[in-house]
């Protein structure tokens, strides 16, 4: 009786925890309910595509006090062990010494200047990656999030065209069930019905696609649910053309960029003609030896000034220019074809959304004429004044229509988005 009350208890708390656990995972798997200012927020804070952009700019930060330590005083301790024989003495001898010696360069040709200038440049260039990352995911996020509403809206279509095929189905059924129309009639409704759900199921799968595809984008589980709070909306773009390329031109990071390589391109040059110039350093050393370890009799020291020239190196230094030269080249043609990239991008983007702006004017008027023609083909045809070919052709218009208006609305939403990044709009 023990046992089996025993074997009760653990039954019951077996069944409670798996209540608790299933209540857990229904909570966990909640609909996430997102503005498009939420879905840029989290990808921002979840990408892994900025975090290594942090890193490499903290990673060039480092490397202008690195640049700046070759200016600096080094300090260098030695300590060493030796037992040898020399001509004076018969037999082996030990010999245990230690020096402190410091050194400081003077002059370098400019050499190292032109190197710190580099490295700050070069964590400028890293701080624009940082910014072309944010701008690159508030992109991506944009367009996810806008391609899940345009999903959303195909889906709506798709279903009202099923449920209307559907209802205009009956409609025909029960006209043939009276002898009014004939069996071609049903046969063709059913068929454009079942073409209906076709697509149905395509823009069902579209749906879980994007969803899927944006979710990534915010780092998120892939089978995270997703509500969507915003609508697809058609707000007037009010900058020209030429306003939209200047903002362009002095806040788009690859053209900052651009111009940042050809400075570092013109740093090289300097590095490589600081080979034709001396360069100076001042040293002092102390040291210790003896015989015995660790050595710390018998000191000496010096202090001094030492300059260095080459006078003659087969050309090296000359090559070396001649290349830097060829760098600076190079580099400012390379800005010149970002600088044309991005006015192409821009132009692009800024005739994509007039394009998009004529088209949802002509497509709403185009939606509104579907519909009202759709309810008289469906009259006239109720009445036995107009054909089951009118009523499909009006709902194939209607569902077209609907369509384009859809599309305008998403091919201009994300023209601006793709704009607002060819321009280099600041992400905050």
């Amino acid at each position: 009786m023990i046992k089996q009350t025993h074997w009760k208890k653990r039954l019951a708390v077996a069944l409670t925890s798996g209540f608790l656990v299933l209540n857990a995972a229904v909570v966990l798997a909640a609909p996430i309910e997102l503005s498009l200012d939420d879905s840029i927020a989290m990808a921002l804070q979840n990408n892994p595509t900025i975090k290594m952009a942090d890193a490499d700019r903290e990673k060039a930060q480092w490397a202008i006090s690195e640049a700046k330590g070759a200016k600096k005083l080094t300090v260098n301790l030695t300590h060493a062990d030796k037992r040898a024989k020399t001509y004076s003495y018969s037999a082996s001898a030990n010999s245990f010494s230690n020096q402190i010696a410091l050194n400081l360069p003077l002059y370098t040709g400019g050499k190292i200047e032109a190197g710190i200038e580099q490295a700050e440049l070069n964590y400028k260039i890293s701080d624009l990656d940082v910014q072309q990352s944010r701008q690159q995911i508030k992109l991506n996020a944009t367009n996810g999030y806008y391609t899940i509403l345009q999903s959303i809206n195909a889906l709506k279509v798709s279903q009202e065209s099923v449920d209307m095929m559907n209802a205009h189905l009956k409609n025909v059924q029960a006209q043939y069930g009276v002898g009014v129309v004939a069996k071609s009639d049903v046969l063709r409704s059913e068929v454009e019905l079942a073409n209906y759900q076709q697509t149905l199921i395509v823009a069902q799968n579209n749906y879980d696609l994007a969803v899927s595809k944006f979710n990534n984008v915010l780092g998120l589980p892939l089978e995270t649910e997703v509500r969507v709070k915003d609508e697809l909306q058609h707000v007037k773009y009010q900058l020209s053309l030429n306003d939209s390329i200047t903002y362009a031109m002095s806040h788009r990071p690859e053209n900052i960029q651009a111009d940042y390589a050809v400075e570092i391109a013109k740093k090289s040059v300097k590095i490589a003609q600081s080979g034709k110039l001396p360069t100076v350093a001042a040293s002092a050393a102390t040291g210790w030896s003896d015989t015995t370890f660790p050595g710390t009799d018998n000191n000496t020291w010096s202090i001094g000034l030492s300059a260095t020239w080459t006078a003659f190196d087969s050309g090296v230094t000359d090559s070396k220019i001649k290349q830097s030269d060829l760098a600076v080249t190079k580099a400012l043609q390379q800005a010149q074809q970002t600088k044309d990239s991005i006015q192409l991008e821009v132009r692009q983007a800024y005739l994509n959304i007039n394009e998009a702006d004529k088209r949802i004017n002509t497509t709403q008027v185009a939606v509104d004429k579907a519909e009202e023609d759709f309810k008289i083909s469906g009259v006239r045809y109720s009445a036995g004044v107009g054909t089951n070919i009118d009523v499909i052709d009006a709902q194939v218009a209607l569902t077209q229509a609907k369509n384009n208006y859809i599309q305008a609305l998403y091919d201009y939403n994300t023209s601006k988005a793709n704009l607002d990044k060819a321009m280099g709009i600041a992400v905050n």
